[in-house]
């Protein structure tokens, strides 16, 4: 797909991270940019960086798991603009711990907003898109933890696998009818962003009924060292991005250090064996000393190693 200025870019989790990129990258190229974020504060700052660059830019306030939001968003982004040739459907949040311990206000807030953020936005936009004339470009920001399956990262895992899998069918799908619309899933390793302070935004809804875990506790601290000391910028991944929109690439892995062990799990699939677990063969979050059952003794350096063969 070819990208000129003019063109409508519009991008969940745009006030931080990956999103906040993407909304750099898109105004540099002249394009008219739609920035949606559930922080109303650091979406204005962000808003404010992005119109200095001399393009016009929509702001709204949403939380994607609401589909009424997604619903209202697209109605006036085609209202105003005319239409849409960049989606970004990137809004995430990670909370870690065994799997087990995770409450079920967890599963409801990642559930809702890493899958059913990512479905709501190809449901209020894609009908849309299907209608207007020329190119357009589906980006979903999934994670290498929609191919693997490391401990304490769980409901993680199951909600990127699912992003994964939905970009596929979308392909898919959109194939069958013989659109214009492009897919893109994007599945990086670690990176510096704020997907690691996500409980910033947990809605009061789903809050902790109890304080978390010693475990939770250990593997939050984990990740945040890990992504905080990422060696690829969200700018870089954002430049990758748009090089993979331009090139019409499907699978986008930032981090291609990763890819043996993708290779090693489909491996043991396909052998029927036991479930590959990529941090093992590093060693990560291997059990230290200690009183505790060894499966809640996690060792944060061992992040540190799995990050490091990520990059």
């Amino acid at each position: 797909m070819k990208l000129t200025a003019g063109q409508v870019a519009v991008i969940t989790g745009a006030a931080s991270g990956f999103g906040l990129e993407f909304a750099r990258r898109a105004a540099a190229l002249g394009m008219r940019v739609v920035m949606a974020d559930i922080e109303a504060g650091a979406l204005a700052a962000a808003a404010a960086g992005i119109r200095s660059m001399g393009v016009p830019v929509m702001t709204r306030v949403i939380d994607v798991a609401k589909p009424e939001h997604l619903d209202d968003l697209a109605r006036c982004v085609f209202e105003e603009f005319g239409g849409v040739h960049l989606l970004f459907n990137n809004a995430g949040v990670a909370p870690v711990g065994l799997l087990w311990e995770h409450p079920a206000a967890d599963w409801q807030w990642v559930l809702g907003v890493n899958v059913l953020g990512v479905a709501n936005g190809v449901r209020a936009f894609v009908p849309r898109m299907l209608e207007q004339a020329g190119e357009a470009h589906i980006v979903n920001t999934a994670s290498v933890a929609g191919y693997l399956s490391p401990t304490t990262m769980g409901l993680y895992n199951v909600s990127k696998h699912a992003v994964v899998t939905l970009s596929e069918t979308l392909h898919h799908d959109l194939r069958s009818v013989g659109a214009t619309i492009g897919v893109t899933v994007l599945s990086p390793a670690f990176v510096p962003t704020g997907i690691a302070q996500s409980e910033r935004n947990r809605p009061a809804d789903h809050a902790y009924a109890s304080p978390p875990s010693q475990a939770m506790l250990r593997a939050r601290t984990a990740m945040e060292r890990a992504v905080s000391s990422g060696r690829l910028s969200a700018a870089d991944v954002a430049t990758l991005t748009f090089e993979a929109i331009e090139a019409g690439r499907f699978y986008l892995f930032t981090h291609p250090a990763i890819l043996p062990s993708i290779r090693a799990r489909h491996e043991a699939i396909a052998a029927q064996g036991q479930p590959d677990d990529p941090f093992a063969k590093r060693p990560a979050l291997s059990p230290v000393g200690g009183p505790a059952p060894a499966a809640i003794r996690l060792e944060v350096g061992d992040w540190d190693a799995m990050r490091a063969h990520a990059q």
